[in-house]
């Protein structure tokens, strides 16, 4: 059974749109257990395939640092009928990444979502029209204002597209929420931010869902703002909406890990 496991998950990546690509393929695994369950293991919490624990591809114990967590894996593994899809489990994909890559070497990874602080979606604002610019101030504003009064961070905006180099202290400034705790909750915090920096395609957007400052459909909405107005005018795309629609489920796995960790 393990080894089934792992070869369905095997070299999962942690980008969301690479998962989908990787997961457009015919051949899934049929279903191998009767119960999919939740409890105490080596490291935290197991989840448990007919009452054994299983193992990541890497081969590292499959264990969440709070309940909540390894239920709602469980719950995913339940859900799965007559096979193994693993697009649909983008909890236990995002589980797998975290213990494989983050835990071994968070700092690359807190290296990457800080990077975002450098050209972060907020600070780039339309110059017109003005109902675009209303809403970029109405669901971008917040947060910047957030960073500034509670982090410390004041940061630079512009109109337009064109680079504006940040200030090293505010980045500084941040950089300590984005690194947490070197430890297991910490380093599950840390790949689920970094998931939600890089769909949102905002480091602060991220920092404001993990520090409980916004709900995970007002970062949506505040990430989406320029995407929504463009198909306001120009109509909806549907194969656009389709990926969409599979960065949220990704999006929801990390906003889950996060509210878990929060209240744990």
């Amino acid at each position: 059974m393990r080894d089934i496991f792992e070869d369905i998950f095997a070299n999962q990546p942690l980008d969301p749109m690479e998962a989908a690509r990787r997961n457009m393929r015919p051949n899934l695994r049929a279903r191998f257990f009767k119960e999919a369950t939740a409890g105490k293991g080596s490291g935290g919490y197991a989840v448990l395939l007919d009452g054994r624990a299983v193992r990541t591809p890497a081969r590292n114990p499959f264990a969440a640092p709070v309940l909540a967590i390894a239920q709602a894996i469980a719950a995913e593994w339940r859900a799965q009928e007559k096979v193994i899809d693993p697009a649909t489990m983008p909890l236990t994909r995002l589980a797998n990444s975290i213990i494989d890559g983050v835990a071994p070497a968070p700092a690359p990874v807190a290296d990457e979502i800080a990077k975002y602080l450098g050209s972060d979606l907020l600070f780039y604002r339309a110059p017109d029209p003005d109902g675009l610019v209303a809403l970029q101030r109405k669901h971008w504003d917040p947060v910047v204002a957030w960073a500034r009064d509670a982090l410390g961070a004041r940061f630079d905006l512009t109109e337009g597209v064109m680079h504006v180099v940040q200030p090293e202290e505010a980045i500084a400034a941040v950089r300590p929420k984005i690194s947490g705790t070197d430890d297991p909750p910490g380093h599950w915090r840390l790949g689920a931010l970094s998931v939600a920096t890089t769909i949102t395609g905002s480091a602060l957007l991220a920092l404001a869902l993990a520090e409980r400052r916004l709900s995970p459909d007002d970062v949506w909405t505040a990430a989406h703002v320029d995407e929504d107005w463009n198909m306001q005018f120009w109509g909806r795309d549907e194969l656009a909406l389709q990926r969409r629609d599979y960065r949220r489920k990704e999006f929801d796995a990390a906003a889950a890990i996060l509210a878990a960790l929060s209240g744990r």
